[in-house]
């Protein structure tokens, strides 16, 4: 697969305005996907569908976890915090994972906001968001979303580096990284989906542009993708806790002992007649749902059957 880095052209102007609506779509979305996920976790068939369906149709594992073992617990956005925002705001304070954040005083503080971070009006905010996206897409290209350890640590110490640079001050909150993480994200959806014209209601401004996608370009302007979940299989439960990855799941939360049952399922992607991608996806059901268990499901077909030029 060739991997190279696509660099965009970010509209200070329109910023403000971009975010604005970006970031209530967001909330609708992932509304949307909370609520759908409680319901489909009855079901391990769709919990394994939802989950390939999530990452295919605009390369989004980040959010295909929701409905995945490292969520099971705590709220996914309180598990990044934990093992990767916290680390970084309070890397001088004597953080872990065990302790917590109590009595330290991290790089969130105020007293830590420059000149710069005071007076920005949001140009500043979208050029770090804007300098972020090529480095996030050269690590989803060469890790996609099963490395999520080493994803999330590269993007955010790389943040720390780049929004240093551009407001000269080591000011870092948890809602700047997931702004800037979350932007990449539906930037890079939009690269393979392509763009349409919009236009906020309001002021009639230009909020996005018609563009042509990776997957318009190589499979045409009507492209459809459909996941077909087949092949659904009872695993021996015994042997399969022998294989969890323990570490891992200690993070989560979740003790062998825990699992109740595990599955396994054959996931095809099509695209028309042609299957373009195909994995098989394991799930464990805990009390009465059931979850993805990421730690021993390949999704890196899911990166690796286009090109970004």
């Amino acid at each position: 697969m060739k991997k190279t880095e696509t660099n965009k052209e970010f509209n200070f102007k329109l910023y403000a305005v971009i975010v604005f609506f970006s970031m209530l779509a967001a909330l609708v979305i992932i509304t949307y996907t909370t609520y759908t996920s409680k319901y489909i976790a009855f079901h391990p068939e769709q919990v394994a569908k939802a989950y390939v369906d999530t990452a295919v149709q605009t390369g989004d594992g980040y959010n295909a976890y929701k409905n995945a073992v490292i969520s099971k617990n705590s709220k996914y956005g309180d598990y990044i915090r934990k093992y990767y925002m916290y680390p970084v705001i309070y890397r001088d304070a004597g953080y872990t994972a065990e302790k917590g954040t109590d009595g330290l005083k991290g790089f969130n503080d105020d007293s830590f906001k420059g000149e710069k971070t005071l007076g920005d009006d949001g140009s500043l905010a979208g050029k770090v968001i804007d300098t972020m996206y090529p480095y996030y897409q050269q690590l989803i290209l060469e890790n996609g979303w099963d490395k999520y350890d080493t994803v999330f640590t590269s993007y955010f110490d790389k943040l720390v580096e780049v929004r240093k640079e551009v407001f000269g001050d080591d000011y870092m909150t948890d809602e700047i990284m997931f702004t800037a993480l979350e932007s990449n994200v539906r930037t890079y959806g939009e690269t393979l989906t392509g763009t349409e014209d919009e236009f906020d209601e309001n002021t009639g401004m230009q909020i996005s542009f018609k563009s042509e996608g990776v997957y318009q370009k190589t499979y045409g302007e009507d492209y459809k993708f459909t996941v077909n979940v087949e092949d659904e299989k009872d695993l021996d439960l015994a042997e399969y806790i022998k294989g969890i990855d323990k570490e891992a799941f200690a993070t989560y939360g979740v003790n062998a002992e825990d699992i109740k049952a595990a599955k396994s399922f054959a996931v095809k992607v099509n695209c028309g007649e042609m299957v373009i991608a195909e994995t098989t996806v394991n799930v464990i059901q805990l009390g009465k749902s059931w979850y993805v268990d990421n730690t021993q499901t390949d999704t890196s077909f899911l990166y690796s059957f286009y090109e970004i030029a």
